[in-house]
C-alpha cells in the first residue's frame, strides 16, 4: 500500500463562513478568516490499495468503523483525489481527532485537511498548500484555511482556481489564546454541510452579508496590530450575526443550549465588571470559544472551570500548517 499520515490543526474563525454561492465547488458568499490551533487537531493515516483486494474505502474514525452511509462524504472526498492520480484504487482511511468530533470545534477543517494532504502525499501528488486549500476546499470551506498555520484569509473567489486561503501572518506573530468551553460533546444533529445550504431561507442573511466586508477590515487591522481589544467587538459580533441567520433559517437551526448562553454571559461580566480582555466567538455547536492574549489564559481557565455547565477546557495556542508524521495509525 501507498501510505501517508498527516497532522492538520482545526482552526477558529474569528470573520465566520456561512452559505455558499456555488454548491457544487463550495464556494461561500464570502471571505473569512481564521487562527489555526495548534493543541486541536486531527491525525489521518491514508493507505491506497494498490492490489485491488479492497472492495470499497474504509473509515475509521476514533476506533470506530464508520458505515457507508456516513462514509458518503469522505468517499466523494478520495473520488477527487482518485481522478487527480487516474488511478480506481480504494483507500484505509483512520482519523483520530483529541476533541470531541461534530460538536462546533470546526472538525471537517481539520479532518479534510489531514485527509488531503495525506491522500495526495500517498499517491506522490505534488502540490503546493494552495492547490491542496482549493481540494480541501471541495469537501469542507473551513479545511480550506487549515492548510495553512497561524492567521488565514479565504478569499471567496468565483472559481475553483481561485476560491483559495492565503496565510496572513505565522503562528508567532500573536501569542493569542483559544479556550474552548465545551459543554457538549456530542455530535451535533445537523453538520455545518448541511447548515449551509440552508443560510440562503434566512431572511438576515443578506444584512450579515452586506457587514462583512467592513468587520473583515477590522479583523485585518486588529490582527496586523495585535489589539485584542479591536479584535474581540468584531469578533463577537460576527458570531451572533452568523447564529441570528441559522436561528432564522427555514428550518431553523439552534445549536445554543443553556451552557452556551452561561458562558456568554459569564464573559460580558467578567469583562465589563472585572477588566478582564477576554471575548467569545461560536461555530456551528454548542462550544463556546473564548480569544484572550496568552497571559490572561490562566485566568479564563480557572474562571471557565468554575462555571457549572462547562465539561472540559481545551486550550489552543496558534498552530502550524499540515505536518507529514512518519508513524501511522494503521
Amino acid at each position: 500500500m501507498s501510505i501517508a499520515t498527516v497532522r492538520a490543526g482545526s482552526n477558529i474563525a474569528f470573520i465566520k463562513y456561512w452559505g455558499v454561492a456555488d454548491e457544487t465547488l463550495n464556494i461561500p458568499l464570502s471571505n473569512s478568516i481564521s487562527m489555526t490551533l495548534a493543541d486541536a487537531h486531527t491525525t489521518t493515516t491514508v493507505a491506497w490499495d494498490e492490489t485491488g483486494a479492497l472492495q470499497t474505502d474504509i473509515f475509521v474514525l476514533d476506533g470506530v468503523a464508520q458505515s457507508p452511509a456516513r462514509s458518503q462524504r469522505l468517499t466523494r472526498h478520495l473520488d477527487i483525489l482518485r481522478g487527480l492520480a487516474g488511478v480506481m484504487w480504494r483507500a484505509w482511511v483512520t482519523s483520530r481527532n483529541n476533541f470531541p468530533t461534530a460538536s462546533g470545534i470546526a472538525s471537517s477543517a481539520s479532518g479534510f485537511a489531514a485527509l488531503t494532504v495525506a491522500g495526495c502525499a500517498a499517491l506522490g501528488l505534488e502540490m503546493d498548500p494552495t492547490r491542496l486549500s482549493a481540494l480541501a476546499r471541495r469537501s469542507s470551506g473551513s479545511a480550506s484555511r487549515s492548510l495553512f498555520g497561524g492567521f488565514v484569509e479565504w478569499e471567496k473567489g468565483s472559481s475553483d482556481a481561485d476560491s483559495v486561503a492565503v496565510p496572513l501572518y505565522g503562528p508567532e506573530h500573536w501569542d493569542l489564546r483559544d479556550l474552548v468551553a465545551v459543554v457538549s460533546g456530542e455530535e451535533k444533529k445537523l453538520s455545518s454541510a448541511g447548515g449551509h445550504l440552508l443560510a440562503k431561507s434566512s431572511p438576515l442573511l443578506n444584512g450579515r452579508i452586506t457587514h462583512v466586508g467592513g468587520w473583515l477590515e477590522e479583523v485585518r487591522g486588529a490582527i496586523a496590530g495585535r489589539d485584542i481589544h479591536r479584535l474581540g467587538p468584531v469578533i463577537e459580533l460576527d458570531a451572533l450575526a452568523m447564529h441570528s441567520v441559522m436561528m432564522t433559517s427555514s428550518p431553523s437551526l439552534l445549536y445554543w443550549q443553556p451552557g452556551t448562553l452561561e458562558i456568554l454571559q459569564a464573559v460580558r461580566r467578567w469583562r465589563q465588571g472585572d477588566g478582564l480582555a477576554v471575548y467569545f466567538t461560536i461555530d456551528a455547536g454548542p462550544n463556546v470559544h473564548l480569544i484572550c492574549a496568552a497571559e490572561s489564559a490562566p485566568e479564563v481557565e480557572t474562571r471557565l472551570s468554575a462555571l457549572r455547565s462547562v465539561e472540559r477546557v481545551i486550550i489552543s495556542r496558534p498552530g502550524p500548517g499540515p505536518q507529514l508524521l512518519d508513524e501511522h495509525l494503521i
